[in-house]
């Protein structure tokens, strides 16, 4: 596939660097011509140093033959006006990275539609529906839905306390056999493990499951963790994504949010009636001390920095907040932020990554999401009539390395595989992949 990325940052680097690994054509357009020096260095791709919005740059960069136009500028004005500009000159597809929620109105959506931009990606309202998923399981790391939540991919990090601690795989499935769950990779160490039944749970390793919702609570018990009602959280900063989890949550639990803004303070007051906002420093301990730290059950730091949303993070956890999340943009910060304790990490240039990389994959991959800490894939895709993967059991079928498949959805029933499990044309299935490994799946499939 052809694809050219406008970009001015990490968002766009970000997903060059991951899709030349699949061997597509990528050409990377920015304004800077010394990080596509660093970019060229790293990846095997074109790079062109110029405007997107220049149609001589746009021309240069072949959009009047490329099969998709990513635009994910930090400006979404430049990113919708290169969609309309690379459609119009030729442009199979483009997508275009947005912060304004007003333009992902179904009415507001087809008229961008009509001038040019066919798809739009807003991290932040990704993010903020994280973030709520994340304190309604707040046994979960992270979590993610399949097909309205039929089936469920779930990681958990193991403690001290888990059951399965330094149990096998095959040992900890028999101590819950009605447990209808499958491990599909688990992280030790930064090391990537496709687990067999002879594999070990070990302090620290960070599970990736896919699982049907009525096995997690079994599935947390094995983990040693226990579901927390959140009634109350207190999120710092009053960005994009935190008016947006607010709106979200704000009915449900007691909120404040702590923004030094003052103007954004009036804008969030204005904004939200059900949520106290506080003018002042988030991460300011005494501050934080005074709004009842010690008594809130969950902390989510979503300000601009990075290390300030790590360190008050942690704060929280030492003085026994349930869930602490935190919004962390400098993506080599992430393996460390999870090492460290904090439950969730949130990155928005991975969530907008993660929904544009379906579009590069196949028609029938229908769900796909890149994961934070590591260089892996959970994607949904739909098994085609005479398709490679329908013509034998699981474990004839050879899969690559790195591969892992985790479950079904059959006309609306979700199925945990095995070995012994067949595919069958239609199915809907839940697939691990490394990066490398994703155009050899969609293969399998077609």
């Amino acid at each position: 596939m052809n694809i050219i990325i406008a970009g001015d940052g990490e968002v766009g680097f970000h997903l060059a660097k991951s899709l030349s690994k699949v061997r597509h054509n990528i050409t990377v357009v920015d304004p800077h011509s010394e990080l596509l020096t660093m970019l060229q260095a790293e990846a095997d791709l074109m790079t062109i140093t110029g405007n997107s919005t220049s149609l001589k740059t746009l021309r240069e960069a072949g959009v009047a033959s490329c099969d998709l136009l990513i635009a994910v500028l930090h400006d979404e004005s430049i990113n919708i006006m290169t969609c309309i500009l690379g459609k119009r000159i030729g442009a199979k597809r483009t997508i275009a990275r947005i912060s304004t929620i007003e333009y992902l109105e179904e009415n507001n959506k087809q008229m961008f539609k009509a001038l040019g931009v066919d798809e739009m990606v807003s991290p932040e309202r990704i993010a903020a529906k994280e973030i709520t998923n994340l304190l309604t399981r707040t046994t979960a790391t992270e979590i993610f839905d399949f097909s309205k939540g039929l089936l469920s991919f779930y990681m958990m990090r193991i403690g001290s306390a888990a059951l399965v601690l330094d149990k096998t795989l095959l040992e900890a499935s028999e101590l819950y056999p009605d447990i209808e769950a499958r491990i599909v990779c688990i992280i030790r160490k930064g090391k990537t493990i496709i687990p067999d039944g002879q594999e070990k749970y070990l302090k620290g390793d960070l599970v990736y499951l896919v699982a049907k919702s009525s096995s997690l609570e079994d599935i947390n018990t094995l983990g040693g963790r226990k579901d927390v009602n959140i009634k109350n959280a207190i999120i710092i900063g009053g960005g994009r994504v935190a008016r947006r989890t607010a709106l979200n949550l704000q009915n449900d639990i007691k909120l404040k949010i702590i923004e030094k803004n003052r103007e954004r303070c009036f804008n969030l007051t204005d904004e939200l009636s059900n949520t106290m906002v506080i003018n002042g420093d988030g991460s300011d301990i005494s501050l934080l001390n005074e709004e009842g730290l010690e008594s809130t059950d969950a902390f989510i730091a979503l300000t601009e920095s990075t290390e300030t949303n790590i360190l008050s993070c942690l704060h929280a956890h030492k003085h026994g907040v349930k869930k602490t999340i935190a919004l962390v943009e400098n993506i080599s910060y992430i393996d460390v932020s999870q090492d460290i304790g904090i439950d969730t990490i949130i990155n928005k240039k991975l969530i907008a990554a993660s929904y544009i990389a379906r579009f590069t994959l196949s028609p029938n991959v229908t769900t796909a999401k890149w994961l934070a800490g590591i260089d892996a894939e959970i994607i949904e895709i739909v098994a085609k009539e005479k398709s490679p993967i329908t013509k034998a059991q699981i474990k004839d079928l050879h899969l690559p390395q790195g591969v892992s498949i985790g479950g079904v959805i059959r006309r609306d029933e979700p199925y945990i595989t095995n070995g012994n499990f067949k595919i069958m044309p239609g199915d809907k299935v839940i697939v691990f992949t490394i990066p490398e490994m994703a155009a050899k799946i969609v293969k399998l499939f077609n």
